[in-house]
This record gives C-alpha cells, sequence and structure tokens, in this order.
C-alpha cells in the first residue's frame, strides 16, 4: 500500500474525498485494508463526518438456538465469531456485523437508541455464567459495560433506552434506572404499583408507557400506562392510567396489542389485530397501526395492512411485531420473510430473512452512526 499512487495524497485530501460518500459506503471502505481503516477511523474524519445523518437499519435479535449451541460444549460450536444481522430497507439489502471485539460469551442484543446497541452478555473469566449489560457501537468497535446486574434481570427484564442513552430494565414488580447522571455508576431500583406484567414498553419523551391487562382470566381488557422519569421517588415508580373519554373502545377493537416508538418523541404507535366482532374471541380482518399524539392525547389510523397480504397472517398462530418510527416491520411461523409498513412509501415484503428456520424473529430500529461513542 505505500508505493500505492493514494498514498500520496495529503491525509485532508483524502478526508474530503471519503466524506463525500454515503456512510454505507464509507462502512465497506473501512474493511478494504489498514490503510482506509485507519484513515476512515481517525478523529479528523470523524469531526468531519459528524453531522452526516445516521443510517436507518432494522437489526435482528439472534434467534434463541443461536444461543443454546454456543453453550453446547462442542468447540467449533463456542469458537463461532458473534455477529448481528441488519437490514438497510433503502438499499433492500440484508449484512451483518461482527461482535467479535466484545470480551463476551454469546452477546444477545436487545435494543438500541441513538447510535448504540445493547447488549446481554456472558463473561468469559466466570465459570458461573453472569450476565452484564453493554453497550456498543459495532460500526466503531467500541464498547462500554454498565454497573453489574443479577442474572435474573436478564431472563426475566426488558431493556429500555430512550433517545439521550437513559436505559430501564423493567419487570412486572420493579424497576431498574440507569442515566449515568443521578448516582455515579450505579443503578437505582424502584418497586411497580403496575396491575398486571407490563406489555411491550417503550421509553421515551421522559416517560415509560406500557400496555397492562385488567380484565378477567376470560376476556382481556387493555389499559395504556405512563410514568414519567421525573416521577420517580425513592421506592417506588408512579404509574398513572391514560384515558379519555373521546377515545371510546380504542383498546376493545384491537387484539393483542403491541406498542412501538412513533416518529419523533411525540408519538406512540399501537398494533394489532383489528377484531371483525366484539365477541369473546372473535377473528381479525387486518392488522391495524393506530397513532397517539402524547401532546393532544388523540389517535388517528396510521396504517391498515392490505388483505392480500394479511392472508399470511392468517394462516400463522403466532407473529411479532418490531421496529418504530416511520417503518414497522412484522414476521410469523413459516413464512420466511417480513412484512414492512412504511409511513411514506405504504406496504410491502421483505425476502431473505438469515437465521430464522421457523420464520418467526424479533429485532430494533439500529441508527448507525461512525461518531457515536458509548
Amino acid at each position: 500500500m505505500e508505493s500505492s499512487p493514494i498514498n500520496r495524497l495529503p491525509p485532508d485530501s483524502l478526508h474530503q474525498i471519503f466524506s463525500s460518500l454515503p456512510l454505507r459506503d464509507i462502512m465497506i471502505c473501512r474493511s478494504v485494508c489498514k490503510f482506509f481503516n485507519q484513515l476512515l477511523t481517525s478523529q479528523c474524519f470523524i469531526e468531519i463526518i459528524s453531522t452526516r445523518p445516521p443510517l436507518n437499519l432494522l437489526a435482528l435479535r439472534p434467534p434463541h438456538h443461536h444461543h443454546s449451541h454456543r453453550h453446547s460444549g462442542n468447540g467449533h460450536a463456542a469458537n463461532i465469531r458473534p455477529y448481528i444481522h441488519v437490514y438497510d430497507p433503502e438499499q433492500n439489502q440484508w449484512f451483518r456485523f461482527n461482535l467479535d471485539f466484545l470480551p463476551f460469551r454469546s452477546p444477545q442484543p436487545v435494543a438500541s437508541s441513538s447510535g448504540l446497541i445493547y447488549l446481554w452478555g456472558d463473561s468469559i473469566d466466570l465459570a458461573e455464567s453472569s450476565k452484564s449489560l453493554v453497550a456498543c457501537n459495532p460500526l466503531t468497535r467500541q464498547f462500554k459495560v454498565l454497573p453489574q446486574l443479577g442474572s435474573a434481570w436478564s431472563r426475566h427484564g426488558t431493556v429500555l433506552v430512550d433517545s439521550v442513552n437513559r436505559v430501564m430494565v423493567l419487570t412486572e414488580l420493579a424497576a431498574l434506572y440507569y442515566s449515568g447522571t443521578v448516582v455515579a455508576n450505579q443503578w437505582l431500583k424502584f418497586s411497580s404499583n403496575l396491575p398486571s406484567k407490563p406489555r411491550s414498553p417503550v421509553l421515551m419523551s421522559s416517560s415509560v408507557f406500557a400496555l397492562c391487562d385488567v380484565g378477567s382470566p376470560w376476556r382481556s381488557q387493555w389499559k395504556l400506562f405512563s410514568c414519567k422519569l421525573t416521577n420517580l421517588t425513592i421506592t417506588h415508580t408512579n404509574w398513572v392510567c391514560l384515558e379519555k373519554h373521546e377515545w371510546g373502545d380504542i383498546f376493545d377493537i384491537i387484539k393483542r396489542p403491541r406498542l412501538l416508538r412513533g416518529n419523533g418523541d411525540s408519538k406512540l404507535l399501537m398494533i394489532g389485530g383489528l377484531k371483525s366482532t366484539f365477541s369473546l374471541n372473535p377473528a381479525c380482518s387486518t392488522i391495524l397501526i393506530l397513532r397517539l399524539d402524547l401532546e393532544s392525547l388523540e389517535w388517528e389510523e396510521a396504517g391498515r395492512m392490505p388483505l392480500e397480504m394479511y392472508r399470511g397472517f392468517q394462516e400463522s398462530s403466532k407473529f411479532k411485531v418490531f421496529g418504530g418510527g416511520d417503518r414497522v416491520y412484522f414476521s410469523a411461523k413459516r413464512m420466511g420473510k417480513l412484512a414492512m409498513w412504511d409511513c411514506w412509501e405504504g406496504w410491502r415484503w421483505i425476502d431473505g430473512v438469515p437465521g430464522y428456520a421457523d420464520g418467526l424473529c424479533r429485532g430494533f430500529v439500529f441508527d448507525a452512526k461512525l461518531t457515536i461513542m458509548p
């Protein structure tokens, strides 16, 4: 590489040349050779592209069997390099980021925010399993280990992260909260006053939102609850039920609702099957996406899955909803592909989903940036 003509150009000139490329092409160039990698990870180049918008990707959580194989005792399986599959909706392409820079066994990505991926990892130094929650940027291959937690939190807790990387691990009975500023390098623990297990909780706009079933064993009745981060007390979280008379039967027409973050910090999405009747166990006619404006507390219909697309989900006993912002993704057993809703471009199928034999996968939005440090 030293004899190459490109090596004779001043670094400033090279920085200007490469800064004109899209972020996805810069990522490719970094893997060409050591010289390009050093050039495109230098502090000077990072500052030049610091205002570049992030690359909006979908990251898939690894299937459960992916991790069980790694604990099987097979030497070859244990040496598999960990990675995370991602999808670029703009280019309609799948690729993956290696996670081999992490000193952990079986990293399990669970959430993302502001260019960082959060994952559970097993310590490689301890004979017994000890889970740690880690924040990392797979583009820069840098990471930070958050304060130690018990393994029970990784089994039963849902990891939530907001746009300024405040972290909450939420269960039915308690919550852990970490901001890095309230108490230095410590988790704050709170008991919870929720009436039932929180479903699809979301941390956004300085509040946590969750659905709870307050109905009977025979008939579900969903309610929307919220808790402001400023209302966290020394011992417990103060959840309140959000409801307005004008909402009417909004929760009665949706079967098995889920929440996702909407576009920005003032929109919340609720997705579920649109009931065809109000009977005890009704069939659904399609999948509905509703959007709540958190400032006016008014609902509107954001999207409705086309009937020809919904037929594939009708035949499946189980499906998953994930994503957020401008895009929502749907997977179902034995389907082999994803359905995607784009609030600007509508509905389409995504083929080539990697690594999921039964077709049922989960994921989260990853806004990839080269300039974010854990």
